[in-house]
């Protein structure tokens, strides 16, 4: 009896020994995953003396989680035989680790393509300029798509699920999924559409169908849109490629137009001496284009003589738009004052008659 105690005792102990070192192996991958990733992470930027930014690298973390990762299956493989651990268990342990390794990977080499990576800010110095940020941005996002999706597919395969099969066995939801796809498939093409065509980036004032606002982001799907009543609307890109788009931040220039109806008895002394005067105000002001500015006679209509006045102006922001136009307003205000001509407004005259 006390053999089979001390056999017992014996037997704990070491169990207790084995976790502790399984423990400690645990620990040790951990502190130093830090130093290790680093060290490979500097080993492909040898030139790069700055610790931060070799922190900042997208396989640094990953590296990092790889490690621990690495460290708790070693010592679950350490503990195998202590603790008689059955080789089911141990296959279900290899393909946790196996996936996790797989996903983390997969998460570091999405991050490499974005436009905060060193990497893709050098591919795109390299690059046309004309290639807009946000349109990189979308084909980067594609990338990390494909990554993804690959990645699912490897871990579909580590886990032994058969792709026909799955397939096969959706029946009536497969149907559904295929008219998703279908429509996924139409915003994609319209993204793409988008990105070929650049008719707009994030950033510009954009007029589609029933929307108006800025453009805050273009995804796979949609592009978000910031209307002027601080609304979010998420315009489908499908819908996008196949309408008419107004991007008013292209404007390079903004016409000033407006027609005074002057009363018809004016002396034509007065109305020759007027439109000198406002050709020569909008000469004078420096926003205006000079080669744009027309001021006419334009047509004698049933209450007076109206006078077009249009020209173009730099000030193409709406707001910078708006103080220009009022200013010019005012001055043509100012003129006819000066020049005592009246604006003539539409009247009729009712006969009545009476027995």
């Amino acid at each position: 009896m006390n053999q089979i105690t001390d056999l017992i005792t014996h037997f704990t102990s070491i169990q207790i020994m084995d976790l502790l070192i399984a423990i400690g192996i645990i620990i040790f991958f951990r502190i130093f995953s830090n130093i290790v990733s680093y060290i490979l992470i500097k080993m492909f930027k040898f030139k790069s003396k700055n610790s931060r930014k070799i922190k900042q690298s997208a396989f640094y973390n990953p590296i990092k989680i790889f490690i621990r990762i690495l460290g708790v299956y070693i010592a679950i493989l350490f503990l195998k035989e202590p603790l008689k651990i059955s080789n089911e268990v141990m296959n279900g342990v290899t393909k946790v680790f196996e996936i996790l390794s797989i996903l983390t990977f997969a998460k570091g080499l999405a991050e490499s393509f974005t436009l905060e990576s060193s990497l893709i800010k050098k591919m795109k110095s390299n690059m046309d300029k004309d290639v807009q940020d946000s349109m990189f941005d979308f084909i980067l996002k594609l990338v990390r798509a494909v990554i993804y999706i690959i990645a699912g597919f490897i871990v579909i395969s580590i886990l032994g699920i058969n792709l026909n099969g799955l397939i096969a066995g959706l029946g009536a939801g497969g149907v559904i999924l295929t008219l998703i796809a279908q429509d996924t498939a139409k915003n994609l093409v319209g993204g793409l559409v988008i990105f070929l065509d650049k008719p707009f980036i994030v950033g510009d004032w954009i007029e589609i169908e029933k929307y108006e606002g800025t453009v805050e982001d273009i995804t796979f799907r949609s592009t978000r849109i910031r209307t002027f009543e601080n609304s979010l609307v998420n315009v489908p890109n499908s819908l996008i490629s196949s309408s008419s788009i107004t991007n008013w931040s292209k404007m390079e220039k903004r016409r000033y137009k407006t027609v005074l109806c002057i009363q018809i008895d004016t002396p034509l002394e007065k109305l020759e001496k007027f439109k000198s005067r406002i050709e020569d105000m909008l000469q004078k002001r420096e926003a205006i284009y000079d080669d744009s500015i027309i001021v006419k006679f334009d047509e004698i209509a049933d209450n007076g003589i109206n006078i077009l006045i249009s020209s173009y102006t730099d000030s193409v922001d709406y707001p910078s738009y708006l103080r220009e136009k009022e200013k010019i307003n005012y001055k043509i205000m100012k003129i006819l004052r000066e020049e005592d001509i009246e604006l003539a407004y539409d009247t009729k005259t009712v006969y009545m008659k009476q027995d």
